[in-house]
C-alpha cells in the first residue's frame, strides 16, 4: 500500500481492514512490505505491529517479490505492477484503489477493485478465503498481461532466424 491517494484517512480504513482479517481468521498470515515514505510507514507500524500474525517486512527485491507472491492464497494492493504480476502466478488479485489504469485484469476477472473501506476489504477477503467458487474463478481467469512465456517464444523465434541465415 503506498498510492498517494491512499494516504491519510483512506491508509487508516485499510488498516482497520487488515485488523479485522486477522482477528476474525485465525489462520491467516499477513505479510505486508513496508514502504519507505513516512506517510504510508508510521500508520502501517503504529496500526499493525502488534499483531504476531502480521509481518512488516522492508522491501523485496524483485525475486524475493516473486517468491513471496507464488507462495501466498490472494493479494491485496494498490500497487499497478503487482497487479500485472500476481495473475500470472494464479493469484486473485483485490485492488485497494476506487480506480485503475489495469482495466483489463478487472474485465478479465485476475483482479477486483474493492477500494478502502475496512468492511468492504473484510467482506471481500473472506469471499476469497471461503468460498472456492470464488477463487478458483479469479485465480485460473486467463491473465490479460501475457502467459508469462514471451522470453521462450523470443528465444524460439530468434534460433528459427538464425537457422535460416545459415
Amino acid at each position: 500500500v503506498h498510492r498517494r491517494e491512499n494516504w491519510g484517512k483512506n491508509l487508516l480504513s485499510i488498516i482497520k481492514g487488515f485488523k479485522k482479517i486477522i482477528e476474525e481468521n485465525p489462520d491467516i498470515v499477513l505479510i505486508i512490505p513496508m514502504h519507505r515514505n513516512p506517510l504510508v510507514r508510521k500508520p502501517i507500524i503504529q496500526g499493525l505491529s502488534k499483531y504476531p500474525r502480521v509481518k512488516l517486512i522492508e522491501p523485496l527485491n524483485y525475486a524475493d517479490l516473486i517468491e513471496t507472491l507464488k507462495r501466498c492464497y490472494l493479494v491485496l494492493t494498490d500497487s499497478g505492477g503487482i497487479q500485472e504480476e500476481a495473475p500470472s502466478l494464479g493469484k486473485p488479485v483485490l485492488v485497494l484503489r476506487e480506480t485503475t489504469e489495469r482495466q483489463e485484469a478487472v474485465i478479465a476477472g485476475t483482479a477486483k477493485l474493492i477500494g478502502t473501506d475496512s468492511e468492504k476489504i473484510l467482506y471481500e477477503v473472506n469471499q476469497l478465503l471461503n468460498n472456492k467458487i470464488s477463487y478458483k474463478k479469479m485465480s485460473q481467469s486467463n491473465n490479460p498481461f501475457g502467459d508469462g512465456k514471451a522470453s521462450e517464444v523470443i528465444l524460439k523465434n530468434c534460433e528459427d532466424f538464425l537457422k535460416n541465415k545459415t
